[in-house]
């Protein structure tokens, strides 16, 4: 790629000096209910970066007055969830960018980004599935978080999708008290109000909140390399809005990106490409705090 000093690649924003803002790769994979490479992707996510540029039109906001502190990688996230937890605890950064990796590691990212303060924590998911399945898989890191104590009253699930859940897993979700914002619901509201209603929820203790970005919520079309994604989910461009708003509030400590297999991307790597510019979204939103 030819280089321009006038145009910075977003990728240059990645260092390993300290920063409030931490980039991990938790590349789970072993544990997903369908068989899958995700394991893969956070290279692949890093590599997009040197796509795009650092600036934001939407915000006027130029992202190369921000830093991101390199976390590394978690060695086999799938064998020790404690060590992700553990060291994104002690990283303790004000913007926990985590990238996947199966949606497993909601659950280990999540107690992480909570650190002491999961009695008044909050979780905000961007799936088309509930994800309260038993056992552990990239089907149950929600029903683990409500387990190890995350209060459900506090948890807001947006995208949940026709035809991507079962009865029983619809009406554990509901006596639960989650709120859920179907993909039909986004529709009618828009997913502004989708975001602004799911910060009141998941902050109503005014405790942190993490926010999982399952790209399967996504319409498959694109996101070709997300094996759960169904015709008809959110856009690209509603999946990107809705990174920005929920970045932009400052009790949103952690951001993970999950469920992409690179390996099975379309040959413009519209999947990976789209998780980029969610990385890069998160720190648009970040860079407005304080100007909400």
């Amino acid at each position: 790629m030819a280089e321009d000093a006038k145009w910075p690649r977003a990728a240059s924003l990645i260092s390993p000096a300290n920063s409030p803002i931490g980039l991990i790769d938790v590349p789970a994979s072993k544990t997903s209910i369908s068989q899958t490479n995700a394991h893969l992707t956070p290279k692949a996510i890093r590599e997009a970066l040197l796509r795009y540029s650092t600036y934001s039109y939407s915000t006027g906001n130029d992202l190369s007055k921000l830093s991101i502190q390199d976390l590394g990688e978690i060695a086999d996230p799938d064998s020790n969830e404690a060590n992700t937890t553990t060291s994104i605890k002690a990283a303790n950064k004000e913007l926990t960018i985590a990238l996947g990796g199966d949606n497993s590691i909601t659950y280990a990212v999540g107690l992480g980004v909570f650190g002491d303060e999961l009695a008044t924590a909050g979780l905000i998911t961007l799936d088309a599935h509930h994800d309260l399945r038993d056992g552990i898989s990239n089907g149950s890191p929600v029903r683990r978080l409500i387990e190890a104590g995350l209060d459900p009253k506090r948890i807001v699930q947006i995208g949940i999708n026709d035809f991507s859940n079962s009865a029983s897993y619809a009406q554990l979700a509901s006596d639960l008290g989650i709120t859920v914002i179907s993909r039909e619901m986004v529709a009618e509201i828009g997913i502004k109000e989708a975001c602004t209603i799911a910060l009141n929820v998941a902050g109503s203790a005014e405790g942190p909140i993490h926010v999982d970005l399952d790209v399967d919520v996504c319409d498959r079309s694109v996101v070709p390399a997300c094996p759960a994604a169904a015709p008809g989910g959110l856009s690209a461009f509603e999946l990107r809005q809705a990174t920005r708003i929920l970045a932009s509030h400052e009790l949103v400590r952690g951001i993970d990106i999950t469920e992409i297999d690179a390996s099975k991307d379309s040959q413009d790597q519209r999947t990976v490409r789209l998780a980029a510019l969610l990385v890069l979204e998160s720190l648009a939103g970040y860079s407005s705090r304080g100007s909400r």
